[in-house]
């Protein structure tokens, strides 16, 4: 398997985590979970650098189980929540823990110069970098309420953030389940289960301060993972792709 990621030029840093090329070089089918890590993706499908099926995600509250055939290459863009209003500018609520299919040409991508990766990242660049430059002036209570989850790595309640944002607790979270199809709260806990995975790849199986105990930190890593912090530790056979991709600090 070939795998690559790139960040996004500077302009897109607040909504775009990362661009990924996934290429199975291999004669035999790959299998992978994919944890939920709070972000959505943009998915361009080849088979042998043919481009097929392009793809939006929502937002993942469990893990998912991808194959990836021979011969076949996947190319994504992973978007952090603030790009579903000022990137894509429609709500993916009604792809939460699922998928919809997009035109082929969407957002140009079938004049891409695949597959050479860092040319299409520039160009992608460029295309984001246009609409951001023509889209509404962005409202700063939901800029620094995504900061602050990401900052606190969703660890805090709902009273807090509402009180940082001066934006009401009920306010938020309708605007959550409207654009996204999940609540705040929901949100908040992938978003600390996702901070745990740098420690469980270093060997610290433990909860780093954000849980009451052990156990209620399994209870959630089983019911948004499948697994408990053992089994991604030991990672088997680089099953579970974004923590094989984590830098070890």
């Amino acid at each position: 398997m070939v795998y690559k990621e790139c960040k996004p030029s500077a302009q897109l840093a607040e909504m775009v985590r990362s661009y990924w090329w996934l290429d199975n070089v291999s004669d035999q089918q790959l299998d992978f979970t994919i944890l939920p890590d709070g972000c959505f993706d943009l998915i361009v499908s080849f088979d042998n650098y043919r481009q097929g099926e392009v793809s939006l995600t929502g937002i993942w509250s469990q893990q998912v189980e991808v194959s990836i055939q021979p011969n076949q290459q996947l190319f994504g863009i992973r978007f952090t929540l603030l790009a579903a209003d000022y990137l894509l500018q429609q709500k993916i609520s009604d792809c939460y823990n699922s998928e919809k299919v997009k035109p082929y040409d969407f957002w140009q991508v079938n004049e891409l110069p695949f597959p050479v990766f860092e040319a299409v990242v520039a160009k992608m660049n460029d295309y984001m970098v246009s609409i951001l430059e023509k889209s509404k002036a962005m409202d700063t209570r939901k800029q620094q309420l995504f900061r602050l989850l990401q900052q606190t790595h969703g660890a805090e309640t709902v009273e807090y953030y509402a009180s940082q944002v001066f934006w009401s607790q009920r306010q938020i979270n309708r605007y959550f389940k409207d654009r996204f199809g999940l609540p705040l709260k929901s949100y908040a806990k992938i978003l600390k289960l996702f901070a745990s995975y740098q420690s469980i790849k270093e060997g610290r199986l433990y909860p780093d301060g954000n849980y009451f105990d052990q156990s209620h930190f399994i209870k959630d890593l089983k019911k948004h993972t499948g697994n408990n912090p053992t089994d991604l530790f030991e990672n088997k056979n680089d099953r579970f792709l974004q923590l094989t991709a984590l830098p070890k600090k």
